[in-house]
């Protein structure tokens, strides 16, 4: 992925942290053993293929503004290419984060184009409309 000036991590570690990575035995929740939180990661040269292959949605998207980076928001923003959802995947600790109305509307906005969304938080998740009407995925 080519960078895209404004676009940088910087202390950004959510994917670090919600993300699960089977590879290392890492749960969603904590952050990863090897993550110099507010710094990055302390296995970079040798992370997993999976941590390789992940790209960041809004290090990607040049009109997803700064205040979306998913530090700021408390949630990763996602594309999930084995269910074709868009995904919102919150911190454990801010599992609404999802209903930050930034983040909230941008997620009504991806439904109105008719894709799945779902913002998941834990073992809980809840399917957003393009109404902007939400409830829990069964």
């Amino acid at each position: 992925m080519m960078d895209i000036p404004g676009k940088a991590c910087g202390t950004c570690n959510m994917c670090c942290k919600v993300l699960e990575i089977e590879e290392i035995k890492k749960p969603a929740g904590p952050y990863c053993p090897n993550c110099n939180v507010g710094a990055g990661c302390a296995i970079y040269a040798t992370r997993p293929t999976v941590c390789r292959d992940y790209e960041c949605l809004w290090k990607g998207d040049r009109g997803m503004s700064v205040q979306m980076r998913p530090d700021r928001i408390g949630t990763i923003l996602m594309e999930d290419e084995d269910s074709e959802e868009y995904r919102a995947v919150c911190d454990p600790e801010k599992p609404f984060a999802w209903r930050n109305p930034l983040v909230f509307k941008h997620l009504v906005a991806i439904a109105k184009t008719g894709r799945v969304v779902v913002a998941k938080a834990g073992l809980k998740s809840w399917r957003i409309r393009e109404t902007g009407e939400w409830g829990p995925c069964i």
